[in-house]
């Protein structure tokens, strides 16, 4: 087979990133400025701020990026199926060959778009709590002070306030924002959350309720009202709060957030506000009714008790009996007293008539007798216990002098024993091993006093402070000479046989 070659060419042979860049620069000349209508997928909020998604139809995609610095200025929040309307260049990504969209605003492409998300995002709240019945808190009856918050301009501010005071003498404070557009939302969740800051005592009185009111409109100019963050600051504040937004068949998010809802802005001031002249002639009407009813209820028990005393006996009935028995035990009192003089006088004189003066005499003289013997006996006992005194006084000397001596004694006794056991120590044998001293003993155990009697060779014990070792005489090596003989015991006597004569001992 023969090389077939091919013909040169002069086309300029570009590079891949030389026309990645290229086409990047062309698309992004050619379509500097694209609408693109489409529903939302694959939405992915990255942690650095950035939003990636794709754009579809039904028949075909394109991806989408929307940087962090302008996802703060979308309408609408980018959701999974949203259909919406956005605004940005097409460019492309180098990188992976491909093309997409740089999003810089978004909207959504119809009210069944912002409905549909509305829905999901209630959806989302009632599951997280917000809506609960349990959680609403109740409306003042009769409150001070009254925060309205909504345009200060229009008619709305001029219903309420013409409302509230035809009905409820009470102080109004009007916290101005604007009800439709971008700031909306964030204007009237800064003014609850400034409301709800309030101190009670301050320089603004704190309020007792508030009202977020707008007079009606389509669903595009409440839809600030739809806000989720709005949603949560309302669900966080502390002070009831009612909602009037739109009329009667407009409903947004804040309707099931706030304590209670209003159908028109009239009727959130009708809610705040009870009616004065309703209070004072239900107070009227209370007073007169206490009055008639304290009135029948003396009445009744007046009857009660004229019908109670119709059924009592008179009084000088009932004492009549308890008279006639004083009277009696009265007309005998007297009677009695002088039998009593009588029996008591004639006792006494049956007592003393034994009573003679002989009689009374001895009596006296044999008590007289008795004191005296009783007061020697007396002395004699007083003697003995100044006795007894003086040698329990004694006994505590003895006692006191006893115990110095004991202390004394032992004391020397102390004294003494340390002396002895100081003795002791010194003539331990093993307490110059602790200095460094050994203890020679031949095998026998004999101790070796000196080592003049010594043989080369022979075997002596060293003994130190913590254990006993070996050595030899005259170096290492040397013959050792057998131990001499140990000799043996003599053998016991045994015990004289026992004699008669007993010991003494």
């Amino acid at each position: 087979m023969t090389d077939v070659e091919t013909p040169a060419s002069n086309a300029q042979a570009y590079s891949v990133s030389e026309l990645a860049f290229a086409l990047k620069r062309t698309l992004e000349d050619a379509y500097g400025f694209v609408r693109l209508r489409g529903e939302l997928s694959k939405v992915t909020h990255h942690s650095s701020g950035h939003v990636y998604l794709t754009l579809k139809d039904e028949k075909a995609s394109l991806d989408g990026v929307v940087w962090k610095g302008s996802v703060r200025n979308l309408q609408v929040r980018p959701e999974q199926g949203l259909e919406v309307i956005v605004t940005g260049r097409i460019t492309t990504f180098p990188a992976g060959s491909r093309y997409q969209i740089v999003i810089e605003t978004m909207e959504a492409a119809g009210v069944g778009a912002l409905l549909a998300q509305l829905e999901r995002l209630k959806a989302k709240l009632a599951d997280e709590g917000l809506f609960r019945p349990e959680r609403k808190r109740p409306i003042p009856a009769m409150p001070a002070v009254v925060g309205v918050i909504t345009s200060p301009t229009g008619a709305v501010i001029r219903d309420i306030l013409h409302r509230i005071r035809d009905r409820w003498p009470c102080r109004v404070v009007v916290w101005p924002v604007v009800v439709q557009g971008d700031a909306a939302a964030g204007q009237v969740a800064a003014a609850i959350r400034a409301f709800n800051a309030m101190q009670l005592g301050g320089p603004v009185p704190r309020p007792d309720v508030l009202i977020v009111a707008r007079g009606g409109g389509s669903v595009e100019d409440l839809w600030a009202f739809n806000d989720e963050a709005l949603a949560r600051t309302v669900f966080e504040g502390t002070i009831p709060l009612i909602s009037a937004v739109g009329h009667e068949t407009d409903t947004t998010l804040i309707d099931f957030v706030s304590d209670r809802r209003a159908p028109t802005p009239t009727a959130a001031a009708e809610m705040a506000t009870p009616v004065l002249a309703e209070l004072r002639a239900a107070v009227s009407g209370l007073d007169q009714r206490l009055s008639r009813v304290a009135g029948r209820m003396i009445e009744d028990r007046r009857t009660r008790l004229a019908a109670s005393a119709r059924g009592l006996p008179r009084p000088q009935d009932l004492t009549a009996a308890a008279s006639q028995r004083l009277d009696y035990a009265a007309s005998h009192l007297s009677g009695g007293l002088r039998r009593n003089l009588d029996l008591h006088a004639n006792r006494l004189a049956a007592i003393a008539s034994p009573l003679k003066p002989g009689l009374l005499q001895r009596r006296a003289d044999l008590g007289k007798q008795t004191l005296t013997a009783l007061g020697a006996r007396l002395d004699a006992a007083m003697r003995r216990a100044s006795d007894t005194t003086r040698e329990h006084q004694r006994l505590a000397d003895l006692g006191r002098r006893m115990g110095q001596c004991a202390d004394k004694v032992l004391s020397d006794r102390r004294q003494r024993l340390e002396a002895l056991d100081k003795l002791r120590l010194s003539l331990d044998p093993k307490r110059p091993l602790r200095n460094g001293f050994a203890l020679v003993t031949r095998p026998d155990g004999s101790l070796v006093r000196q080592g003049g009697p010594l043989a080369s060779g022979e075997a002596v014990n060293l003994m130190f402070e913590d254990t006993t070792r070996q050595a030899v005489i005259d170096g290492e090596g040397g013959h050792v000479a057998p131990p001499p003989p140990v000799a043996k015991a003599a053998p016991k006597k045994a015990p004289p046989p026992p004699t008669q004569q007993g010991d003494l001992f």
